[in-house]
């Protein structure tokens, strides 16, 4: 019997639907049947493609046994952190302060009142390690829940106390200036991994907002070392294991320091973010591996996860059956000596496995390769690479599949319609502005609907019932003011514009300090609020760009203010942890440098129009157009005529404007081409 979640949009909980386990989903009436029942909430919260999430799945929510057991004690309730992002954030907090670490599947026993007293992440079935089984946890905590109440209350009322004393204030006094973004970089030489790029050390994860930073940085300051930090850090992902050899596109983190073994599942804003990236990083360098890899990831994104609607989906599971018909984790990307023989013959499986640094031993598991390019190979024939690879790819294509996460959230495909709208206009790829156009009409026609606030999610075209945080606003914002500037519609402005206001309206507190959730969601424990990066921009900052590229290009006051208060955090956390602050650094910088108002009178797609969108001033907005009906498109064009009947680029910043010019070369010059 199909228990409360096979009727939700998310993939994660249909795959509990027929779980033994009576599971609800988060809501009201799950806290009220705990009430009645005088029983603990069991709150479990993973995602579709979290590799522990299945196994402790397989392991105890598929056993009648412990099913049982927890039916009769407990209201189990589940999450799928990617659908709430808030309810994610308040426990993980809670989990991380008690336990110092956090992660998913994530395990949290609350009161009816949804306050947590006890936590912890994966339980195995059986006592291992100094972890206690699954079992012993639900049995301990029954004890606690009946003979010990008073105390677990009183445990509960401190968590939920030190989690409302948190509470941020705005985050400093003005905005980040010249010697914060000064420290900022020196405090990343310090964590720079010389050696392999990238920063920390394993596990390894890929820093995208931060290489943005350095890329703005330099294009700003001139500083060398901040680019190459951000070249050598792309090149050795791009060489990687990490990497997808064959098929394109990002795994989630390297568990190593070397970037060989990946943990193998792909998620959108990884390889959204990337994209993006690796396009910048050829604006700023010529880089051929740039730009190959800027095209296979866009290209990779297109082709695996691109739904039937034109939306994005969330990710690509790691886990994929082998040949004994088991569920292991990158079995569908992983080779052997002998697997490449098989496919490929003697000489060309000889030369593969020296090109791809498939060894007899492994790199992985079981003797079997992580694909990667060492570089130790000497020059190559790269007609013959590209039929091995041609060949790998297509024996690869008859593997099992690893399992998609085909639910579409709105933030992701945000940072996706931004990469792909960019891509397509640096590489004259007009198809991949066309899927990041048909990616931002689902947003308006499903995800806002006619509500006229953003939902978090949808499936097979459905909007799904939780609605839009912080993040959703401003990376959806940042995605359409990028279609704006590839695409000369100003109608994008205008939608950036409608979710930029209500991000004034409702996600906005004092000083200029941002809250994830809006004046009106859920009340929660507490209201979660977060301006550090986790694996995308935070909210904060993702909202904070937004609003200042929206100033720019309307002059609006409120919006600029807006920026620049919500950049405050900035000017205390920059210096401080500039690798977890990574966006709204790169934030700084482009107001930093104005940013640059770009309004080109003429062609669309033109040349004075691709040079400004290969500017590399940090966070310059451009506006192209021609003909009267331009300025009623973009603001920055009223008044703004074409010279002597040639197309013209004005450009200002600071309220200051250039002499307007009709030569590509100059205009380039302006902004740092």
């Amino acid at each position: 019997m199909a228990n409360r979640l096979a009727q939700t949009t998310s993939p994660y909980l249909r795959q509990h639907a027929d779980n033994p386990v009576d599971w609800w989903p988060w809501s009201p009436e799950a806290f009220e049947a705990a009430r009645e029942r005088d029983v603990p909430v069991l709150l479990s919260v993973g995602y579709a493609s979290c590799h522990w999430c299945h196994v402790m799945a397989h392991e105890s929510f598929e056993d009648e046994t412990v099913a049982a057991y927890l039916n009769e004690h407990f209201v189990p309730v589940k999450v799928d952190r990617e659908e709430r992002p808030d309810v994610d954030a308040v426990y993980m907090e809670a989990v991380q302060a008690a336990t110092g670490h956090g992660g998913w599947p994530m395990t949290v026993f609350l009161t009816p009142d949804a306050e947590p007293f006890y936590f912890g992440t994966y339980f195995p079935p059986e006592a291992r390690h100094g972890s206690p089984s699954f079992q012993q946890v639900l049995e301990g905590v029954v004890a606690a829940w009946t003979d010990r109440r008073e105390e677990v209350a009183e445990v509960a009322g401190r968590i939920v106390a030190d989690l409302a004393g948190r509470s941020l204030v705005h985050g400093g006094d003005g905005v980040p200036g010249e010697p914060e973004a000064a420290q900022a970089l020196l405090g990343l030489t310090r964590e720079y991994d010389e050696q392999h790029g990238g920063f920390g050390g394993a596990p390894k994860f890929p820093p995208s907002m931060v290489v943005e930073f350095l890329l703005r940085h330099h294009a700003r300051t001139g500083s060398e070392g901040a680019l190459q930090m951000a070249a050598d850090t792309c090149s050795a992902m791009a060489r990687g294991g990490i990497y997808d050899q064959l098929g394109g596109g990002f795994a989630r983190y390297s568990v190593d320091r070397e970037w060989v073994v990946p943990h193998f599942e792909k998620m959108l804003y990884d390889n959204a973010l990337l994209c993006r990236v690796y396009a910048h990083l050829w604006r700023a360098t010529g880089s051929d591996e740039a730009r190959r890899i800027a095209l296979e990831t866009a290209d990779f994104m297109v082709r695996e996860l691109r739904t039937a609607e034109g939306g994005f989906a969330s990710a690509l599971d790691a886990d994929s059956e082998d040949a004994e018909g088991k569920h292991v984790e990158g079995a569908f990307y992983v080779w052997t000596p002998a697997q490449l023989r098989e496919v490929l013959g003697e000489d060309d499986a000889a030369f593969a496995a020296a090109y791809f640094g498939v060894t007899e031993d492994g790199t992985f598991e079981e003797g079997a390769s992580v694909l990667r390019l060492p570089g130790d190979t000497g020059p190559v024939d790269a007609a013959r690479v590209a039929d091995v690879r041609a060949r790998l790819l297509a024996a690869r294509a008859e593997r099992p599949r690893p399992g998609l996460d085909d639910k579409v959230v709105a933030a992701w495909n945000g940072l996706a319609i931004a990469a792909l709208a960019e891509t397509g206009a640096y590489f004259d790829r007009p198809d991949l502005v066309e899927r990041a156009t048909e990616a931002a009409d689902l947003l308006v026609r499903v995800h806002l609907g006619e509500v006229a606030r953003l939902t978090r999610t949808s499936k097979d075209g459905r909007a799904g019932d939780n609605a839009g945080v912080l993040e959703d606003y401003g990376d959806v914002a940042e995605g359409f003011l990028a279609l704006a500037a590839v695409t000369g519609e100003g109608a994008w402005l205008e939608f950036a514009g409608f979710l930029l206001d209500i991000v004034l309206e409702q996600f906005t507190g004092e000083g200029g300090q941002l809250y994830d959730t809006a004046h009106d969601a859920e009340q929660l424990i507490r209201r979660p609020q977060d301006p550090t990066d986790s694996a995308t921009p935070s909210g904060w900052t993702a909202a904070a760009g937004a609003l200042l590229s929206y100033a720019a290009y309307t002059g609006s006051e409120a919006h600029r203010t807006a920026a620049e208060g919500a950049l405050g955090v900035v000017k205390a956390l920059g210096p401080r942890v500039p690798r977890f602050v990574g966006w709204g650094l790169a934030v700084a910088e482009a107001l930093l440098d104005g940013p640059r108002e770009v309004a080109v009178a003429g062609p669309v797609g033109g040349e004075l129009h691709r040079t400004a969108l290969l500017g590399r001033a940090p966070g310059a907005v451009v506006a192209a157009g021609e003909g009267p009906g331009a300025g009623a498109e973009f603001p920055l064009l009223v008044d703004r005529p074409p010279v002597g009947g040639e197309p013209t680029a004005y450009v200002c910043r600071h309220f200051v404007c250039d002499a307007p010019t009709a030569d590509a070369g100059e205009l380039a010059a302006k902004l740092g081409g």
